[in-house]
């Protein structure tokens, strides 16, 4: 939907020039702050670029805190900011 060939969206790790973050004016937080830059940078026509990084997903046990409800925000994020901001 953003035209950004990605494997991974939701990382947390983002790199930006101070420029490009400051002029993105972010409101969103939890899981929907991903979809809001993805979508932002992707409205600015810059490719994002990933690097493979090491990692092992947790179970519920272990604390891993996302559900379904999450995907519902984070797509309703990507039409917010893609169409209507």
């Amino acid at each position: 939907m953003n035209n950004q060939n990605l494997t991974d969206a939701h990382t947390c790790y983002k790199v930006f020039r101070r420029n490009v973050f400051l002029s993105l004016k972010l409101k969103e937080d939890g899981f929907s702050f991903c979809p809001e830059v993805t979508t932002k940078i992707s409205k600015l026509n810059i490719i994002i670029h990933e690097v493979p990084i090491s990692y092992n997903g947790r179970t519920v046990s272990e604390g891993k805190k996302i559900r379904f409800v999450d995907a519902i925000a984070a797509f309703t994020t990507i039409i917010k900011y893609k169409f209507f901001n």
